[in-house]
């Protein structure tokens, strides 16, 4: 069952994106991120302005075959269709956007990014209860009060 994990409270979503990302990358994974065009794109630049050694390899979702085959980050925006099957290697789906992601179940783990603003914790609210009403165990971390629980 994917283990889903809400990082709450986020007060710059894609700085802090870009440490999970980090992250997910010192452990292997295989990251499909999914959010608004326009996120991504923010995203994409920030990814960009790192240091050279600490530069994270990504592209969008319909880039070439071969380009997403030695992608290890994977972008596609949130059109609320299914995944694509370019997905099909990723283990790790970060939701940057506000909808329900399609075909999560897929997925190792499942991290939602929720930041501070009313519109985006009232949709990870429903998003909460959706998996919760289905019986995922959920995690929720506070990103700046740091605090993690179980529910």
């Amino acid at each position: 069952m994917t283990e889903i994990a809400f990082h709450v409270n986020a007060p710059d979503k894609l700085d802090y994106a870009c440490r999970l990302l980090r992250a997910t990358q010192k452990k292997s994974a295989q990251v499909l991120v999914l959010g608004h065009i326009g996120a991504l794109k923010s995203l994409s630049s920030k990814l960009w302005a790192m240091a050279p050694t600490e530069f994270l390899p990504h592209c969008l979702a319909d880039a070439a075959a071969e380009v997403i085959a030695h992608s290890p980050i994977v972008f596609i925006a949130e059109l609320g269709a299914k995944l694509p099957s370019s997905a099909a290697k990723s283990q790790v789906l970060l939701n940057l956007g506000a909808v329900l992601p399609a075909g999560f179940e897929r997925f190792e783990r499942l991290i939602e990014l929720v930041g501070q603003d009313e519109s985006d914790l009232q949709a990870a609210r429903t998003r909460w209860k959706h998996y919760k009403d289905r019986g995922y165990a959920l995690s929720r971390y506070d990103v700046v009060s740091k605090t993690q629980t179980a529910h």
